[in-house]
């Protein structure tokens, strides 16, 4: 797995001749990032050598160099996960690329369900803890070139760029939430009993992604930033029937102010 991090990571640097501090993972219907960027590469993942390919509508399966606000970023437009036959190495195996490639902060967004009663269709809500009900990526035998065999979780979310982003919103008159994502492997929506349980934990969102990256990442030594799209409710009395499009179309409505948010922070670290 090693031989091919890196492989995969030479053939980046030797046709890019970047050197991106910041990586951005973008989520369903969240592409809205990329129209900010100066885009000087772009590879779609089927040309890029080991990785994986997207599968899921929304996900354009993209890896993309350019700059936001003058900082060197590669994007990733589209993701991987575990409900789509992926083993836990190959969902975080482009975060491990990233380190390779000399990332040192990560900004995920992601679409998820809310549980907590007070959150709104439509609301944005930063991460601040997450509860792991996905196989660890960690499990088997610890490379110590990616990181230690026990990383320390006690913040898994960069307090720093946290209150970057509240500093941003406040000045601008955005709306965020903040609170707990849980992380489960889907791909069915949950049911009504399966959100209780949810905020019964502590949780105040629900989605199937974004905790196997983050775990990765931080054993690698990166800072971490994550931004929930409420683009549905979990909650007694407000569950409705859900479809992917309903998903998507609740996502590409926040992506204007998502968008400034994530820009300013990239300015910012």
């Amino acid at each position: 797995m090693l031989m091919e991090i890196k492989k995969t990571a030479e053939f980046l640097k030797t046709n890019t001749d970047f050197n991106p501090k910041i990586g951005v993972i973008l989520g369903t219907g969240l592409g809205g990032l990329v129209d900010e960027i100066d885009i000087k590469f772009s590879f779609s993942y089927d040309e890029i050598p080991n990785f994986p390919v997207s599968t899921v509508e929304g996900h354009s399966g993209k890896l993309i160099f350019g700059f936001v606000n003058g900082k060197e970023v590669i994007v990733m437009q589209g993701r991987f996960h575990y409900y789509e036959g992926y083993d836990m190495q190959k969902v975080v195996f482009p975060v491990r690329v990233m380190k390779y490639l000399g990332v040192e902060n990560l900004l995920i967004s992601n679409a998820s369900g809310g549980v907590n009663p007070s959150f709104e269709i439509g609301d944005l809500m930063l991460i601040d803890d997450h509860i792991n009900l996905i196989p660890n990526p960690l499990i088997g035998k610890n490379l110590e070139e990616l990181g230690p065999r026990f990383p320390d979780m006690s913040q898994p979310y960069s307090k720093k760029m946290l209150s970057i982003v509240e500093k941003i919103a406040s000045e601008n008159n955005i709306k965020i939430q903040k609170g707990t994502y849980v992380g489960v492997t889907g791909p069915t929506l949950e049911t009504p009993a399966e959100y209780k349980y949810f905020r019964i934990i502590g949780g105040d969102t629900v989605g199937m992604s974004t905790v196997p990256e983050v775990i990765a990442a931080r054993h690698a030594g990166m800072s971490c930033f994550a931004i929930s799209v409420i683009t549905d409710l979990g909650v007694p009395g407000k569950i409705q029937v859900v479809t992917h499009e309903d998903v998507q179309n609740v996502a590409e409505k926040t992506q204007p102010v998502l968008t400034k948010l994530i820009t300013e922070l990239i300015s910012k670290i």
